[in-house]
């Protein structure tokens, strides 16, 4: 009768927290549209999202403008690239049972940049390098996957490592590149990229990105609750009746069209992926059919005041890949400090 009364008020303590993780992150949301060099109180805010809709009141054209040209694709941006890193940072840790390990494990990132620093080179448009971007994501992780299936290592142990060899190979081919790129344009622009920066974020190439991060999205959502088998031994998972090798495809394939697709949108974010699975786990333990949502809410929610803090904090705007750094490196000391203490 005791573990079916704590059962109950594990539920409703666990869906309070994800009522609250869901307005955290609508607030966050609507705090971002408002505040800016050109500041937007929560009257002009709905007028201008009115005004689209028909509403021909006292709307500012600037405030119209800023709303829906410059500040809600970019939030929007940032809330999928959030949600998208988190999640698969929590089925990476999970199906690789390593709690440090981060999205870029299988080379998306690298993979990535040196699609981009080919595309940036050659002075393709805009969509060319996010399109040049995605498929180099989709490509190294591919690379990846393939010569693991050829090694004598154990199958996660194979894929690590493969990722660390690709890895190493496209960041020697983005050095290269920014080594013969000019350095009036060209090296300035790949630069820029490297750093990550959600500036540049339109409707036009929100559109396309959001495509494969919520068919990825989705496919771990309807799987989540396989992850927790996966987190197992092999034998123990089979024994259970799981076709390991399949799921594992399935979710690493999910989880590198949605990191791709966050990579070529906002270019190189690191730490969000590493970071939000922890503090989740935190909030609403280890079982990933909380914790998929868990990640994907906060997550958003962070990068959004994040981005916040990037474009505000001095005139300049700062990279938001180099304020995720400034925020995620101090969190992964204290996490290796922390395994330390517990192995002692």
């Amino acid at each position: 009768m005791n573990n079916i009364r704590e059962e109950q008020k594990n539920k409703k303590r666990n869906r309070m927290m994800m009522l609250i993780m869901f307005a955290g992150m609508c607030l966050a949301v609507i705090f971002s549209l408002c505040v800016g060099y050109y500041p937007l109180s929560p009257p002009q805010l709905f007028k201008a999202f009115a005004s689209r809709f028909g509403y021909e009141g006292d709307v500012l054209p600037e405030a119209v403008t800023i709303f829906w040209n410059i500040r809600l694709p970019r939030i929007l941006a940032g809330v999928m690239i959030g949600a998208s890193l988190s999640v698969a940072g929590s089925v990476y840790q999970g199906i690789f049972r390593n709690p440090l390990v981060s999205p870029d494990i299988l080379a998306v990132a690298s993979g990535a940049s040196l699609g981009a620093a080919l595309a940036i080179l050659g002075a393709s448009p805009a969509w060319l390098i996010q399109l040049s971007a995605f498929i180099g994501g989709i490509a190294a992780v591919s690379l990846t996957y393939f010569i693991a299936r050829k090694s004598a290592l154990a199958q996660t142990l194979g894929l690590i490592l493969t990722g660390i060899m690709v890895t190493a190979l496209c960041n020697a081919g983005v050095t290269m590149i920014k080594y013969i790129a000019n350095p009036n344009d060209v090296l300035q622009q790949l630069t820029f990229w490297l750093m990550g920066s959600l500036t540049k974020v339109n409707m036009s190439s929100l559109g396309w990105s959001v495509i494969p991060m919520v068919a990825g999205l989705l496919a771990i959502l309807a799987l989540r609750w396989r992850i927790n088998l996966l987190t197992l031994d092999d034998e123990e998972a089979m024994s259970l009746g799981v076709n390991v090798k399949r799921y594992r495809l399935i979710l690493i394939v999910a989880s590198t069209l949605i990191s791709s697709a966050a990579v070529c949108l906002g270019g190189l974010i690191g730490w969000v992926g590493l970071m939000i699975p922890h503090i989740c786990r935190a909030i609403v333990g280890p079982d990933y059919k909380r914790l998929v949502p868990a990640c994907a809410m906060v997550g958003a929610a962070y990068l959004v005041l994040i981005d916040d803090l990037a474009r505000s904090l001095i005139s300049l705007e700062l990279p938001l890949g180099v304020v995720t750094s400034v925020m995620g490196a101090p969190f992964f000391v204290f996490l290796v400090i922390r395994r330390k203490d517990r192995q002692m």
